[in-house]
């Protein structure tokens, strides 16, 4: 089974979340009336979301490195 292609994909995607949420929460991207615009609070959850991101990632690079070394016949 394929699953640490999407696996993979998905950490990437929220990655790019949480550097988006960090930026936010920096006043450097988004609109001024956001909630996270210049929120402290966010510029912590954006670090988080991205740790998460890459554990994820992670993960599916794992996956797919264990899947070619023992193919499924």
């Amino acid at each position: 089974m394929k699953i640490g292609k999407p696996i993979s994909g998905i950490g990437i995607v929220v990655i790019i979340f949480g550097i988006v949420f960090f930026l936010q929460g920096q006043s450097l991207v988004g609109p001024k009336s956001s909630f996270m615009y210049s929120n402290p609070q966010w510029v912590i959850n954006g670090q988080w979301i991205i740790i998460l991101g890459i554990i994820i990632f992670v993960a599916g690079l794992l996956i797919l490195r264990i899947n070619s070394q023992f193919p499924k016949s």
